[in-house]
Formats: C-alpha cells, sequence, structure tokens
C-alpha cells in the first residue's frame, strides 16, 4: 500500500514525531505541505493530512493545501497535536475531515494527541506537556497506523 503522509510541524517538531512514528508502520514517506507532489499523492491509496493546532484550528498551510487539491477518489486520514485535549463538539480535525471528503476522499479516521504547547498563556509558565508527545502518544499513533494498515491491505 503507497502512501505519503502531508504534515505541517512548525513549532516544535511535535506533528513530525507523530507522523515519523505513523510512517514507520505504514512505510510512508512524510512531507511538507510546500514539498508534497501532486502526482504522488494521486498514486497514493492513503494520504495522511496532520499538523499542530493554532488557535483550536489545524495550521492554515496544510488547510491552504488541501482546499487546493483536485478532486480525488481515496482513502485519507488527519491527525493532530495540540496543547489542550480534542473536545467533541468543537472538534479541531472535523472541519479538515469535512474538506477532504468534499475533495472525494474516504476519511477512515483521525488521530490527535496533547504535545508541548507555548502558546502565549502557556508560555508565560514555560509552556505545557513538555514530554509530550511521550512514548505512550507515539505507540498510540503506531497502533493507529497499524489499524489503518490492517482496515484495507494494499489495492489490488
Amino acid at each position: 500500500m503507497k502512501t505519503v503522509i502531508v504534515c505541517a510541524s512548525v513549532s516544535h517538531g511535535n506533528t513530525r514525531r507523530v507522523a515519523d512514528s505513523m510512517a514507520q508502520v505504514l512505510d510512508a514517506k512524510v512531507v511538507s505541505p510546500e514539498q508534497a507532489d501532486l502526482t504522488e499523492l494521486a498514486d497514493a491509496d492513503l494520504v495522511g493530512f496532520g499538523s499542530g493546532v493554532f488557535y483550536s484550528r489545524l495550521h492554515p498551510c496544510l488547510t491552504d493545501f488541501v482546499k487546493a487539491l483536485p478532486t480525488r477518489r481515496g482513502r485519507a486520514f488527519v491527525f493532530a497535536t495540540s496543547g489542550l485535549p480534542e473536545i467533541p463538539l468543537m472538534s479541531f480535525t472535523r472541519p479538515l475531515v469535512q474538506l477532504l471528503e468534499g475533495k472525494g476522499f474516504e476519511v477512515d479516521e483521525s488521530f490527535s494527541c496533547r504535545a508541548f504547547d507555548t502558546w502565549t498563556p502557556f508560555k508565560l509558565i514555560g509552556g505545557i506537556n513538555k514530554q509530550r508527545p511521550n512514548a505512550g502518544d507515539l505507540a498510540a499513533a503506531r497502533a493507529f497506523a497499524g489499524r489503518l494498515r490492517d482496515r484495507r491491505g494494499p489495492a489490488s
């Protein structure tokens, strides 16, 4: 199964660490939105999209990238890292899932975990979640990737 992960990791490298953990299981290539090759994405069986959370939203460079994608069929997943937990009624991954579905993707599921955050009020105290993502978070990311891999094997 050919997999590409598009990852916007701009503050502390948290999201890239999660993407790299998933990539190990999926044998995937990890690229930034700026590095992504549309032909490579079109040829992929599964495409992941992830970023850190900024003001309760995924990074604009990722959402702008997805908005510019042509419509296509394919599987996708969304992941995020954030200082605060995702609240079901105010999901920060849902808008990207909806955008991807509007582009023709079948979004399997989403993953999020806590991560080191130095957003303005937290900066005053040196940040929160200083040791995150930790080994448990990265193991959860690998388990998530394993479920994606096992859900549907290589395309026939």
